[in-house]
């Protein structure tokens, strides 16, 4: 399973969004630290999902992370967030 599948999957299955787009840049960071051939590096999320009601923007994100920790494990070097709730 790809790491992009990995990061999709899990947040499908933890914060059941509405709305979600998983987007690679990695290519955009050739070179820089953390950058790997293959990609899978840096990723983009953009996530609508009830979890985040009520939520500040710091609390969205330390959600987000703590459903992907794995994916540290598995590669991710840096993750770029937008959280919203519905209906923002």
């Amino acid at each position: 399973m790809t790491l992009t599948d990995w990061i999709t999957q899990n947040l499908q299955e933890q914060l059941q969004p509405s709305a979600l787009t998983v987007t690679d840049e990695s290519e955009q960071h050739r070179g820089h630290g953390g950058w790997r051939e293959g990609g899978e590096t840096h990723f983009r999320l953009y996530i609508v999902s009830e979890a985040f009601s009520g939520k500040s923007r710091v609390e969205r994100h330390r959600l987000v992370n703590e459903v992907l920790k794995g994916a540290f494990d598995r590669g991710l070097h840096a993750l770029a967030i937008q959280a919203k709730a519905p209906g923002e």
